[in-house]
């Protein structure tokens, strides 16, 4: 994955941010929120464009990945179909699909124990949740296993 302007500034305003003392995150909070939202909007720009580049069959298969979490409805067919998409595909991708899943999942849960975080921390004025919610915020593992599975099939 290339690096993306709005995640390096996030990442340089996030490490910068993590000697800032209480006065000074209440100070820039407003200006780490919309430059946090850009790089959120980047890494989910990046996210589809990937995967859009993915075959039919692997789009079928993450799919029922997501519809087996959600629990679909008896009327929704996608998930029988998205089952049998992935019982042609090879198992090797099979298991990728799978780690792409769960790094989306994990990025997920990051992001919003890091969005808790800064909003209790900000609660209770407290830097050291601060730091913890800076720490948490970026989640380019998961798109760089979604380019990999571009680059196998």
């Amino acid at each position: 994955m290339k690096k993306l302007p709005a995640v390096e500034e996030a990442r340089a305003v996030m490490t910068e941010g993590m000697g800032w003392s209480v006065w000074k995150w209440l100070m820039e909070k407003k200006r780490v929120r919309v430059i946090a939202d850009k790089a959120v909007d980047a890494f989910d720009e990046v996210e589809t464009r990937v995967k859009a580049g993915w075959s039919d069959e692997l789009k079928i298969a993450y799919n029922n990945l997501v519809a087996e979490d959600e629990k679909p409805s008896p009327k929704n067919g996608t998930a029988k179909a998205a089952r049998k998409a992935g019982a042609t595909l090879d198992a090797e991708l099979v298991k990728a699909i799978q780690r792409v899943k769960e790094a989306d999942d994990i990025a997920y849960d990051a992001r919003m124990d890091a969005e808790d975080l800064f909003a209790e921390a900000e609660k209770r004025l407290s830097i050291s949740m601060t730091k913890q919610g800076a720490a948490k915020a970026l989640r380019e593992a998961a798109i760089r296993k979604a380019e990999a599975l571009v680059r196998t099939k």
